[in-house]
């Protein structure tokens, strides 16, 4: 029995390091998006930052773990082995979720998720317990700490609401008094403007940060709360003083030197107190054991029924597993892809600039920026003409020259990056002085997004996009309470009556999910990286022209040639299932051609002068894509609803013609894309030459089909289908051409040539 807890321990801290990289990747956004998002240093230099943070706030954390010892459920309620059980299906449920949520690329609480796993696993185990013994089900209050959880939920929701409220409010003065050409106010405003940020973020490190520190004495933490006041007019007053003579003397940028020590603060108070929601339970598991193990060994038998009371006392982790825990986080900071992502994420919603948009708009996000318009269309009336326009110019971003080659655009401003540490660092001290539960997670989310609401990143042209990821993300954070409770309810349940091989399987099914979500992560990655195109900002010449065009023409015809094949082989065996993918997998070609069309505007302004000309060609380019891809489109769903309405399958002729003209347009259009990859332009005439011959093969098996009509065909739907084929296949052919003679005609007036 003690080799089967020793396994499952062993399990545990497995898990453990798992449940660090995948739960640091997810948290890396609380401390990272403002300095990335700005370019207030490089990356490897705010990396470089936020893991010496990192790794101070986790070695010198406490370890003090009560959120897994007894914050949800009352250990004197449970057994040794029951103990064990819910802790094991808390760590695996608590892997896959995550590691979930960081492939989306969604931000989510790794306090939440833990926080619901271990009230699932607990309620779950409870409910057996009362099943076999008094079956009064009324007792499971006894069991559970529901009035932890219960704060909690009304925790997250209001710290929502006051976080984007809030947010939004101090960014609008902020901006108000700096407006974007924050380089002229800085001098006046500056000294102010950094004495307040560096006495929030101050006060954020003593309350938030060294709250966790071992070594702190308990009386020195008391004496800051008590002397809270004192402390912030006396920090105000030193760092004003400090930033006028580094503003004045020394010409420090007052901005940068906020956002890097907000970064290392953040960084410091997420590793010091979020580490709990990493190796908490498995260190309460550990303790557990050594529990169980000095009753073993003082009654030489094994307590089978030993309640875990002893777990409510205070107990420290050892100095090694926090360094070791540091090591794990601060390694996957810099080398988790997904950290990358899940950050990205934060950024694109609240990036000044426009742009390519992940999320697509829904009902409720058109409904709240039609509601919003409606309002600020009130406000517009009822404000002085004179006020409003004062105030609109405080707002007028700064034109970028998009010209400069290479140049790295920042996300938004250091004002904004600077607000949005400073009012996350004083929700967070304030939540922690009250003791009022909060998530990091969401408090840093909603700041920044409040943030980039009030500075005008979300116009009429982004907004609906922007309020529909913010709404995904909320959304997702729900999800993941309402998922960690049932998933980690769930497992118990397979361990309780499975045993050691049900945890065998668990813990293996979390390694697969976990290998299978990184390869499939690399994979993406990788076609990212092939689909790779020019920056906007750097497509200025003609010759860059060609080969972003060049680029476009390749992709889009590969993938047509591959779609065409796959649709009449399909429809040929008459495969429902094929054809079905193939009409889900042309909204990939569509939304292709969309993004590239949304991407004009950005486009036109980067030409130089020289160059300008050049933009009708790259329209037409897209016209002529755009007719080819809804060609294809066309062809693949007539398919796909021709089988899917269970219509009589084509003639053995009918698809062995269709067939033959596939072969052909396979040559075709690899010849095509072969031209294109290798820049061979000068072996477009001979393509164009085929064109004629295509179209007249085409024209026999239409008159072979209207001969089949006279005689043989009965089935009206079979003509309709092959008729609409092969016109749709003559018009794909006509559009390709075209495009092949306007490409031709551009480059052959093009100054330069591409090789």
């Amino acid at each position: 029995m003690e080799n089967i807890y020793i396994l499952m321990l062993i399990a545990l801290f497995a898990l453990a390091i798992i449940d660090l990289v995948v739960g640091v990747s997810n948290d890396a956004v609380n401390f990272l998006n403002s300095a990335i998002g700005s370019k207030v240093v490089p990356l490897r230099t705010i990396l470089i930052i936020a893991s010496i943070g990192v790794a101070v706030g986790a070695v010198f954390s406490s370890g003090l773990m009560e959120v897994a010892r007894e914050g949800i459920f009352i250990p004197g309620k449970f057994h040794f082995e029951e103990i064990m059980i819910i802790f094991l299906a808390v760590m695996i449920a608590d892997v896959i979720l995550l590691d979930f949520f960081n492939s989306l690329g969604l931000p989510t609480s790794t306090t939440v998720s833990i926080v619901f796993e271990l009230l699932g696993a607990a309620v779950f185990v409870a409910l057996i317990k009362i099943y076999y013994s008094t079956g009064d089900y009324e007792t499971l209050f006894t069991f559970i700490n529901t009035s932890k959880a219960t704060q909690i939920i009304f925790g997250i929701m209001l710290s929502i609401v006051i976080a984007f409220a809030l947010g939004s409010m101090v960014q609008y003065f902020s901006r108000l008094i700096f407006t974007f050409q924050y380089e002229k106010k800085i001098k006046y405003a500056g000294a102010i403007f950094g004495g307040l940020s560096f006495t929030a973020l101050f006060y954020f490190i003593l309350m938030k940060g060294i709250s966790s520190i071992s070594f702190i004495p308990p009386g020195f933490l008391n004496d800051v709360k008590n002397n809270s006041l004192v402390i912030v007019i006396s920090g105000f007053f030193l760092f004003t003083g400090i930033c006028h003579l580094a503003i004045a003397t020394f010409k420090v940028n007052i901005l940068k030197t906020i956002v890097v020590i907000g970064t290392f603060a953040l960084a410091l108070a997420f590793a010091g107190n979020d580490l709990v929601n990493f190796i908490g339970v498995p260190i309460a598991a550990w303790q557990s054991y050594e529990i169980w193990h000095a009753a073993y060994l003082a009654t030489g038998e094994l307590p089978s029924q030993l309640l875990m009371s002893g777990l409510s006392e205070e107990v420290s982790t050892p100095i090694l597993f926090l360094i070791l825990a540091g090591l794990v986080m601060v390694t996957t900071l810099w080398f988790s892809k997904k950290a990358m992502r899940v950050t990205q994420t934060e950024i694109k919603l609240g990036r000044q600039e426009f742009g390519d948009e992940r999320f697509a708009p829904n009902f409720f996000s058109r409904g709240i920026v039609r509601y919003f318009i409606v309002i600020g269309n009130v406000f517009e009336f009822l404000i002085p003409d004179s006020l409003s326009h004062k105030m609109s110019s405080k707002f007028k971003k700064e034109e970028i020259l998009v010209g400069e080659r290479g140049l790295e655009i920042p996300s938004f401003d250091l004002v904004r990056a600077s607000v949005n540490l400073v009012v996350a660092s004083v929700l967070i001290s304030l939540a922690t002085n009250l003791k009022l539960p909060l998530s990091t997670t969401y408090v840093t989310f909603m700041v920044a997004m409040g943030t980039s609401f009030a500075d005008g990143a979300w116009d009429r042209d982004s907004a609906v996009f922007r309020v529909a990821g913010v709404l995904n993300v909320i959304g997702g954070w729900f999800v993941t309470a309402f998922s960690a409770f049932l998933v980690a309810a769930l497992f118990a349940a397979i361990i309780y009556f499975g045993g050691i091989i049900a945890i065998a399987f668990l813990v293996l099914l979390a390694v697969i999910l976990i290998v299978r979500s990184y390869v499939v992560h690399s994979r993406k990655l990788k076609q990212q990286k092939k689909q790779k195109r020019f920056k906007h900002s750097d497509i200025v010449t003609i010759n860059e022209i060609t080969i972003e065009s060049s680029q476009n023409i390749s992709s889009v015809i590969g993938g047509i040639n591959k779609m065409y094949t796959k649709t009449v082989d399909s429809l040929g065996l008459h495969d429902l299932n094929k054809l079905k993918k193939n009409n889900k997998g042309i909204e990939k070609l569509e939304a292709e051609i969309d993004e590239l069309k949304g991407n004009i505007f950005y486009f036109i302004k980067s030409l130089d002068d020289e160059s300008v000309e050049a933009g009708k060609f790259y329209i037409l380019i897209l016209d002529h894509l755009q007719d080819m891809v809804q060609s294809i489109g066309f062809i693949t769903r007539n398919s796909y609803n021709h089988v899917h309405n269970n219509h009589k399958n084509l003639k053995f002729n009918q698809t062995r013609d269709l067939k033959a003209i596939n072969n052909k347009m396979q040559m075709l259009f690899d010849d095509i894309k072969l031209i294109f990859d290798s820049h061979r332009f000068s072996n477009i005439d001979k393509v164009i030459a085929e064109k004629r011959v295509l179209l007249e093969n085409i024209s026999e098996l239409i008159e072979r089909q209207i001969e089949r009509i006279r005689t043989t065909e009965t089935s009206p739907k079979n003509s309709k289908l092959y008729f609409g084929l092969l016109l749709e296949t003559k018009d794909l052919i006509s559009s390709t051409m075209s495009l092949l003679q306007l490409f031709q005609e551009f480059h052959k007036e093009a100054k330069q040539t591409i090789y």
